[in-house]
């Protein structure tokens, strides 16, 4: 049976905030909504782009929450092309996905992120060729609705006991439990370890080392 390891991808892999909160400030202003707050910004990283505006912007109309959201894109856009887009890997990640790879894991990302912007990042970061299947809010539900995880099992032809789905924010432990799947969970992300264990992660790394000694202890 397949062993497969779903990543989320902003807070899990990288680091995107500083640029998702750019853009947010750039989106809101050009639709003349109130500047989110960053705490408020940082909460609703993971989920799908127009649930989380519709999150930070709940009295919006549905007509300003959609040019909020096609502004966000244009915001991220701008960035990508003028050079200015940043969004680091965390420390230790590439080579804790090499080895896992190597080791025979099947590696897949399930993110709330477009598909655009995963494959820029992967392929900036040459790991494109380590995941079997990307899976993006572009052509499923918002997490934590478990189409993306149930595609990303469908594909490797994992089980869902055989399964891991790791995440940084409470909609990826939401998400493996809607697929029955398991959860680990990672503190370097945009939500609290304790929110985490209570959202259903098995454990919550501190680190990618420990992060990979996790992932081999369910082998």
């Amino acid at each position: 049976m397949a062993r497969l390891a779903v990543f989320d991808c902003d807070g899990t892999l990288a680091d995107g905030q500083a640029a998702i909160c750019i853009a947010m400030d750039l989106a809101f202003a050009e639709t003349g909504l109130p500047a989110p707050e960053r705490h408020a910004v940082r909460r609703i990283v993971g989920l799908s782009l127009p649930q989380a505006i519709r999150q930070l912007a709940p009295d919006a109309s549905d007509s300003l929450l959609r040019d909020t959201v096609e502004a966000y894109k244009a915001a991220f856009r701008a960035a990508r092309l003028d050079g200015s887009l940043h969004e680091p890997l965390f420390d230790g990640i590439a080579p804790m996905l090499h080895r896992l790879h190597g080791l025979g894991w099947q590696l897949a990302v399930a993110t709330g992120k477009s598909q655009r912007g995963l494959v820029s990042l992967l392929e900036t970061n040459a790991l494109s060729p380590l995941f079997a299947s990307l899976h993006t809010a572009d052509h499923y539900p918002s997490k934590p609705h478990p189409a993306m995880l149930e595609a990303a099992m469908a594909q490797a032809l994992a089980a869902p006991e055989q399964t891991l789905m790791i995440g940084d924010t409470v909609y990826d432990m939401h998400l493996a439990s809607a697929a029955g799947a398991r959860a680990i969970g990672v503190g370097w992300g945009y939500h609290e370890c304790h929110e985490l264990l209570a959202a259903g992660a098995e454990a919550v790394a501190d680190t990618p080392q420990q992060l990979e000694e996790m992932i081999g202890e369910r082998a």
